[in-house]
């Protein structure tokens, strides 16, 4: 491969990691004197793109959604026209910090999926590098102090610079193959979540009494996926759960429904008992159908309970009571998003 001499960035980032790596691979670019374009793929319309020359390299960022490229990163590469550049694929994984060593994240099958749809497009993969920015998923655990969220943007900068060289130095670069075994071993979970756990999780997402309605996460979804329903913001199905409202709320009113989750999670195993052995009276041993029937009653359950929910939000005494299930409503929880330069450059 030839030195570089443009560069197209397409992007998806919910809370700013993804952008951030676009942004430093772009700085670097220029200072390359290499021409680069960066691409909101939120905001790009395939269509209007133009033509990339040959010769460009085009590059795809995005963050990892259980063990994949969120959807609406996939139906870009998917609906991608057909030609034969040189690509690389990037992705942001859930980066933690212990003392000094920065534990890796999973690409599960984002890399394998997209390089095989690319491939048939006539492309060459040259390069699949994951990062492991700071996690921003607040839902399961809470956001990283500032310390943390500084060192870790400190080394995947220089990771950035790394990986930078060999890529506009015309080298393959395929750091992601270190990490085949694990993401091979999640594959699975990484389809399950595709095909259903991405739905569930859309609908754990709610707005307390905190909540003044200043649209700002309705405007921002980068999927559209929340809508206004009597004067409150409701999540729908569409949600990728890229975690922008939650971690922008100005009021951080938006919380994780923990509470609703556990007690659908329980409904939903007691009902699917009560059918097979008390009403069906069906003996079924295999696991795959047993979780088949679950699922389906969960998915019932779930959509049933939001809404129930949503309208006991109207009401301020209520709506602090479920609050209190959450444990995203409390302070020491936190909230994420991805810090300027100068907070970590000092």
């Amino acid at each position: 491969m030839n030195e570089i001499k443009k560069i197209t960035i397409f992007y998806f980032s919910g809370t700013g990691n993804a952008k951030q790596i676009a942004l430093w691979f772009s700085e670097l670019a220029v200072k390359r004197n290499i021409d680069c374009q960066l691409y909101d793929i939120v905001k790009t319309n395939i269509q209007t793109i133009g033509t990339i020359h040959p010769d460009d390299l085009i590059i795809f960022i995005s963050p990892i959604h259980g063990f994949n490229y969120p959807k609406i990163t996939l139906d870009f590469i998917r609906h991608f026209p057909k030609g034969g550049n040189n690509i690389v694929l990037m992705n942001t994984r859930a980066g933690m910090k212990i003392g000094k060593i920065v534990t890796i994240g999973l690409t599960g099958i984002a890399f394998m999926f997209s390089s095989f749809v690319l491939r048939n497009k006539g492309y060459k993969i040259v390069g699949q590098i994951p990062f492991d920015m700071p996690s921003n998923w607040i839902s399961i655990h809470p956001a990283l102090n500032e310390k943390t969220v500084k060192y870790l943007h400190k080394v995947n900068y220089e990771r950035v610079e790394k990986h930078s060289h060999k890529i506009f130095t015309g080298q393959h670069d395929f750091h992601a193959y270190r990490d085949l075994v694990q993401d091979i071993l999640v594959s699975p979970v990484a389809l399950a979540y595709y095909c259903a756990g991405r739905f569930a999780i859309a609908k754990s997402f709610f707005a307390t009494a905190d909540c003044d309605n200043c649209g700002l996460c309705v405007k921002q979804c980068p999927v559209h996926a929340i809508k206004t329903v009597d004067a409150r913001p409701y999540w729908t199905f569409k949600c990728e759960s890229c975690m922008r409202c939650m971690n922008h709320c100005p009021r951080k009113s938006i919380n994780t429904a923990h509470g609703l989750i556990v007690i659908v999670s329980i409904l939903s195993s007691v009902i699917t008992t009560a059918l097979l052995y008390h009403v069906f009276k069906i003996n079924i041993e295999s696991e795959f159908f047993r979780s088949l029937i679950w699922t389906i009653v969960f998915f019932g359950l779930i959509w049933i309970f939001y809404y129930l929910q949503h309208l006991l939000l109207k009401n301020r005494s209520m709506s602090k009571i479920i609050s209190f299930t959450s444990l995203t409503y409390y302070k020491f929880w936190g909230r994420y998003k991805s810090i300027l330069d100068k907070e970590w450059r000092v």
